[in-house]
C-alpha cells in the first residue's frame, strides 16, 4: 500500500535521511525504530506531505503522492498523530471528531460554522460515537478536553486520527509522556483499533516493549539510515542494531 523509495532530506548541509525504504502492506503494522535523532519524523513528515524531499518517491497503491499537499493526501486515506499533543482545548471530545470528520469530506461551508449554525447531524455523531465507544471515552464526549489528563488526550488525538477511517496511520510516538500503565493500556488499544478497522500503520515509539507487542515488523533507522528490516527477534539480534541502541557489537 505504502512504498517510500530512496527518501533524502537534508537541513543545510546536515543530512536528516539518506536514501530510506520503507513499505507498509494493506493492514500491516510497522515500526520505525532508532535512536533520537535517528530520522524517523522527517521521514513520517515527508510521507505526510509536511515536508518536501529533496529525493526519492512516497507512493500509495502505486500512486505517487509526493507533490500532494497534505491535505490531499489525508483524504486520499493517510492519517497522522504527533509526538507533540496537537489538541483544540476549548473544544469537547466529541467536537474534536465532528471537526475532523467535516475537514476530511470537504463541503461544510464556513459561514455556516462561524455562525453556529452547523450543529452536527444524526451521521457524524454516530461516526464519531462509534469511534469513542470503542476507545472507552463515550462517557467524555461533551467534556472539554482542557479537563482531561495527558493520557486521555492522547485517546482523543487518536480518535481524531481515525474516526475518518483511514488507510493509512503514521503514529509518531503516542505514548510520549504517558506513565506505565497508560501506555500499556493506550498500545493495546491501538492494536485492537488498528486490526478491526483493517488499518495499515507506520508507528514510532522508543519503547521497544511496545514495539514488540504492536507491530509485524520493525524498521530500524540510524544516522539517516535504514540499518536493519525484519521481525522484531531478527532486528533486535543484528549487529547494527545493537551498536546503535548499546554502543557495542
Amino acid at each position: 500500500m505504502l512504498a517510500v523509495r530512496g527518501l533524502t532530506k537534508s537541513f543545510g548541509a546536515t543530512p536528516a535521511v539518506v536514501g530510506v525504504d520503507v513499505d507498509v502492506e494493506a493492514g500491516e503494522s510497522v515500526g520505525l525504530v532508532g535512536p533520537n535523532g535517528a530520522g524517523k519524523t522527517t521521514v513520517l513528515n515527508c510521507i505526510f506531505g509536511q515536508l518536501r524531499p529533496d529525493a526519492g518517491s512516497v507512493e500509495l497503491d502505486g500512486r505517487d503522492i509526493g507533490r500532494l499537499p497534505t491535505w490531499r493526501r489525508a483524504r486520499l486515506g493517510v492519517a497522522r498523530t504527533y509526538q507533540r499533543l496537537e489538541i483544540f482545548p476549548e473544544l469537547t471530545v466529541r467536537d474534536h471528531l465532528i471537526v475532523a470528520l467535516r475537514v476530511h469530506r470537504g463541503g461544510t461551508r464556513l459561514w455556516r460554522d462561524l455562525l453556529g449554525m452547523s450543529a452536527p447531524g444524526r451521521e457524524e455523531i454516530a461516526a464519531a460515537d462509534s469511534v469513542l465507544v470503542a476507545l472507552g471515552l463515550l462517557e467524555l464526549a461533551d467534556v472539554p478536553v482542557a479537563a482531561l489528563g495527558l493520557g486521555v488526550c492522547r485517546l482523543v488525538e487518536l480518535a481524531r486520527a481515525v474516526v475518518a477511517q483511514p488507510r493509512l496511520l503514521l503514529a509518531d510516538e503516542p505514548t510520549s509522556g504517558l506513565d506505565e500503565q497508560e501506555t500499556r493500556d493506550l498500545a493495546g488499544l491501538l492494536r485492537s483499533l488498528q486490526r478491526a478497522r483493517g488499518m495499515g500503520m507506520l508507528l514510532i515509539e522508543h519503547d521497544l516493549a511496545i514495539v514488540e507487542a504492536v507491530v509485524d515488523r520493525v524498521v530500524v533507522m540510524d544516522l539517516g539510515r535504514v540499518v536493519a528490516s525484519g521481525s522484531f527477534d531478527e532486528v533486535m539480534a543484528a549487529p547494527a542494531v545493537r551498536r546503535a541502541y548499546l554502543g557495542v557489537p
